[in-house]
């Protein structure tokens, strides 16, 4: 029906009362009639893990007043899913993520719960987007944030985007008046280097925390998400789900296999 209100899926990976989602929820909320489902806890560096070994489980909420809004036991990917099949009645115009306390930028883009969820709305095809503020505090200040996704959703909305495409936004930690603007970019080559701090609990037995120091690979290149945050640029990467290398493929066919 022509004059009928976009539907729009929120979902992320900090849980269903993160401050990000909650100023997402807000902004979809002038844009059209909104449905949530989110994790009940936190699953930030789930990637695109699935439940496939315990029982899923969703809990009606009220929390945002929205057309309907569910907590999951299971992961982002799990929450579209279960979204897509189990509680929107069509498809939905458009699939949002986060916004999630921390940046998504490069490599982070394989770890992200957040990205994930967005990926699998592209590979729904739904128009997604997964928005990320480069703030890891739980009292982030997602004002500046809030016209950004606005403005791009609305793009979205009213362009779409290409099939298995979606969009990683990652918006810098700054006042709207400090943001230079917006770089549609490429990821950067970068990885982190990773240390396991040892450390020991009161029995004397070893436990891990993961640490590491992020290093990138395209310093100085100024078109991609590295250098678009690092210089109070909001980053747009568009991003696929087809993790083919392409350009290797004439080079293996060489192997004759």
């Amino acid at each position: 029906m022509k004059n009928r209100k976009p539907l729009i899926l929120v979902t992320n990976d900090d849980g269903i009362t993160a401050p990000g989602i909650t100023a997402l929820v807000e902004v979809m909320k002038t844009l059209g009639d909104v449905v949530v489902v989110a994790p009940d806890k936190a699953q930030s560096g789930m990637g695109h893990a699935i439940t496939i070994n315990s029982t899923l489980r969703i809990h009606k909420v009220k929390i945002y007043g929205v057309k309907s809004e569910y907590s999951c036991t299971g992961t982002p990917v799990d929450c579209v899913k279960f979204a897509v099949n189990k509680i929107v009645d069509r498809k939905p115009d458009l699939c949002v993520s986060g916004i999630n306390h921390g940046t998504n930028m490069s490599i982070n883009v394989i770890y992200s719960g957040t990205m994930s969820a967005a990926v699998e709305g592209a590979i729904e095809n739904i128009p997604s987007v997964g928005f990320s503020l480069s703030d890891y505090t739980i009292d982030a200040d997602f004002t500046a944030s809030k016209k950004i996704v606005k403005m791009i959703a609305q793009k979205v909305l009213k362009n779409g985007l290409p099939k298995g495409v979606c969009l990683n936004v990652n918006i810098p930690k700054l006042k709207s008046e400090l943001i230079k603007g917006i770089k549609v970019c490429r990821q950067a080559k970068a990885n982190w280097v990773e240390q396991f701090d040892e450390r020991h609990d009161p029995g004397g037995h070893p436990y891990y925390w993961l640490t590491g120091k992020f290093e990138n690979f395209y310093k100085g290149q100024n078109d991609t998400d590295v250098w678009a945050l690092e210089n109070n640029y909001v980053s747009v990467v568009p991003t696929q789900f087809d993790m083919t290398a392409h350009k290797a493929i004439k080079e293996i066919q060489k192997w004759k296999l």
